[in-house]
């Protein structure tokens, strides 16, 4: 990997109602950001231009381009997802909000497969603009997901400075947690998140700490959960636990531990968004494609008055090309492993040595 080269970034404008536009202008208005990577915003032209005229911002330097191959470094690049021109409602769920969002994330996977970025950014949707474009829609990290035919080991990791929090299920309604918890589903995802660990953030030996599913130890912790740490144990994975959310939290366990396994949504959101007031992101895990979102929603509340905090959005930027070269290092050396040397273990004894052999044996008895 050469690492002078500047990591191609994809970034969809989300909800064209929202503060998307406005995380991007803020982001890529310090130079040392273009310094860093080449950003390649999936969007429109035209609800560029009026995000920046409603912010009351200068013209910025960003240049619209057809094709992602045409992006070039030392500046914004913007790729026109439509031709047609979007309306824009700031503050306000819409159809055509909802449409022009997965237009950019439609357009993003069809350039990924051409190899023409590195890593995905996704600024933020609203989940009300995509039901009134009647789209089933479960999150964009789901819908990237669902483009891969691996996308069933995928798993959603919270990060921020002192936390990784995996959430086991999600999407899941909470009548349904408990059976999607086997020993087989469980197992599985605890060793794909310790191989994520070493993999994306270079832990020679992850520690994973393992929360239980009730507040008091139930049939889930002593059939289920318990068994498969005591499992992993002998496959040499350092898993622990189950903990009680609320004694591991408050109690600062977290800081003991290098991941976390939250068994739903809630679980691990709630403590986790507790203790990060702002640059919490969320990544996708099992992908081939990096692809991060920052922890916020539309805030259709603020949506156009120049409030909007781009801290998160700059945090899913760094942690997606430390992950992407992360991945590229640990990956290197697997690539051409060298064969095993070895020598054939022989037994030496005596018993051995002085044997005679049987074609020996024959040929004499043939004299």
């Amino acid at each position: 990997m050469n690492d002078n080269r500047r990591i191609r970034v994809a970034i969809t404008h989300g909800d064209t109602n929202g503060i998307g536009y406005e995380l991007i202008f803020r982001t890529f208005a310090e130079p040392e950001m273009l310094e860093l990577c080449t950003p390649i915003i999936y969007g429109s032209p035209k609800a560029a231009a009026f995000h920046r005229k409603a912010l009351g911002l200068e013209p910025t330097g960003y240049a619209v381009i057809s094709h992602a191959s045409e992006a070039k470094d030392g500046r914004v690049n913007l790729v026109a997802v439509t031709n047609d021109e979007i309306k824009v409602e700031l503050g306000t769920p819409s159809e055509e909000a909802g449409h022009a969002a997965l237009m950019a994330l439609d357009k993003a996977m069809v350039d990924y497969n051409d190899h023409l970025f590195d890593v995905l950014v996704t600024a933020p949707v609203s989940a009300e603009s995509m039901k009134r474009a009647g789209l089933d829609f479960r999150g964009q990290m789901h819908y990237v997901a669902e483009c891969f035919a691996e996308h069933a080991q995928a798993m959603n990791i919270l990060v921020n400075d002192r936390m990784r929090i995996g959430l086991m299920t999600d999407n899941v309604a909470v009548k349904d947690i408990a059976n999607a918890i086997t020993r087989e589903t469980l197992t599985e995802t605890i060793k794909n998140f310790a191989q994520t660990l070493k993999r994306d953030y270079r832990i020679s030996n992850p520690r994973v700490a393992v929360l239980a599913l009730n507040p008091e130890p139930g049939t889930e912790e002593k059939e289920t959960i318990k068994p498969v740490i005591e499992a992993l144990a002998e496959l040499k994975v350092n898993a622990f636990g189950p903990y009680t959310a609320n004694h591991f939290f408050s109690n600062s366990m977290y800081d003991c531990f290098d991941g976390i396994l939250a068994m739903y949504h809630d679980q691990g959101m709630a403590p986790f968004l507790a203790q990060t007031p702002e640059g919490g992101v969320e990544i996708a895990s099992g992908l081939p494609l990096v692809c991060v979102q920052p922890l916020q929603d539309a805030s259709f509340d603020i949506a156009g008055k120049n409030e909007a905090d781009e801290t998160a959005l700059r945090q899913a930027i760094y942690l997606a090309i430390d992950t992407y070269r992360n991945r590229a290092m640990y990956d290197e050396p697997l690539a051409n492993p060298l064969p095993k040397l070895y020598h054939e273990k022989r037994d030496e004894s005596e018993k051995v040595r002085f044997a005679i052999p049987k074609k020996h044996e024959n040929s004499g008895a043939d004299k």
